[in-house]
């Protein structure tokens, strides 16, 4: 079977390059193929096209300055660079599992919650990092209480940055990646409030000294291209994904034992949806036969066997995780996919519990 885009609804693991961003970063895969700090023209032109492209993601996520920005290959590489440099502290319990992983290097502790929710911290610490979206429910929390109780304050704006609207005002760092929001994947940002950072690789003069290493000038651009194209159409996006979760939910509504994971505040751009009595990875495999692109979790970790740890955090029992699926809406989808996808979703489920019988 062939693989149609509007049939594609893993936008949280990773989103198609938008056509506009490719036709801005083409022409450096051929000549403009100089490197960034080289002073000729060949390399101007490549540091023009950083700069602008740093212009771009600043005026998107809000920053002052766009030297605020320091490009990375992604958030996972940002996420490791502050927690490694700044913790321990707290993190909240809900992180993708490139902070909670390098949390626990570090010895940071975890936010106490109750179910999707986040509890206090009291005393005072050297670091707390709180995302705004969850990538597993698209459950919103907000970071800035935690301000007061934190030299540094730091947020994963990876399912966040160009969907909702982020204000990074409380924040000193917010790390995000290009490929969630229509841009190249291995390309991503770090946001860095005051300007400065202890930087994580040495050996050059690039990105201020913070980031030593010959510049992904392509990369970079694509960037650049898709923060802004994100900013200006969010709204739109926005309205668009939630159509489609409706109809999802309509379409599987006269299925029994099912359930919404995440609260009621959450992402328009992600569904995760428990149907107990299964397994997750057994729906996406046989969505995947049929055409569809859904996941069991995070793309991140994808095929550990462990189930879904955000959806253990958030306290829900043994069936309720190993029978979740993760559905995550993006332009291309449309509401007869979506349609076609609640009914694929019902037959597989109906199939497999018979199965089970």
């Amino acid at each position: 079977m062939g693989r149609r885009l509007d049939q594609y609804f893993d936008y949280g693991a990773s989103t198609p390059l938008d056509p506009r961003v490719r036709e801005l970063m083409l022409p450096f895969f051929g000549e403009n193929y100089g490197n960034a700090s080289s002073i000729h023209s060949w390399g101007r032109t490549g540091r023009s096209a950083v700069e602008r492209a740093r212009m771009k993601v600043a005026t998107a996520l809000g920053a002052d300055d766009p030297a605020q920005i320091v490009f990375t290959s992604g958030a996972t590489e940002g996420n490791n660079w502050i927690i490694q440099r700044y913790g321990p502290g707290f993190v909240s319990p809900f992180e993708h599992s490139s902070v909670r992983e390098s949390a626990k290097s570090t010895g940071c502790q975890c936010i106490c919650c109750a179910e999707h929710s986040l509890g206090a911290v009291t005393g005072h610490h050297k670091l707390i990092s709180v995302m705004q979206v969850n990538n597993e429910t698209g459950t919103i929390w907000d970071p800035a209480p935690y301000r007061p109780f934190a030299d540094v304050l730091h947020s994963d704006l990876t399912q966040a940055f160009g969907k909702v609207e982020c204000d990074i005002s409380s924040l000193d760092f917010a790390t995000l990646s290009a490929h969630k929001i229509y841009g190249p994947q291995g390309v991503g940002a770090l946001y860095i409030k005051e300007g400065h950072a202890e930087p994580l690789i040495y050996g050059g003069d690039q990105e201020n000294g913070l980031r030593s290493g010959t510049l992904n000038v392509m990369g970079i651009v694509g960037l650049g291209e898709a923060s802004k194209i994100s900013a200006a159409e969010r709204l739109q996006d926005a309205a668009h994904a939630r159509e489609l979760k409706e109809v999802v939910l309509e379409s599987i509504r006269a299925l029994s034992d099912w359930e919404v994971n995440g609260g009621d505040h959450c992402s328009p751009f992600i569904l995760n949806v428990s149907f107990r009595g299964v397994v997750g990875e057994s729906i996406v495999v046989e969505a995947d036969a049929k055409g569809f692109a859904l996941s069991a979790g995070s793309a991140c970790s994808s095929g550990s066997g462990k189930g879904s740890a955000v959806l253990r955090a958030m306290g829900y029992d043994d069936e309720r995780v190993r029978g979740a699926v993760r559905i995550s809406f993006g332009r291309y989808a449309t509401q007869e996919s979506a349609r076609a996808l609640g009914l694929t979703l019902t037959e597989t489920v109906q199939s497999l519990r018979k199965m089970k019988c």
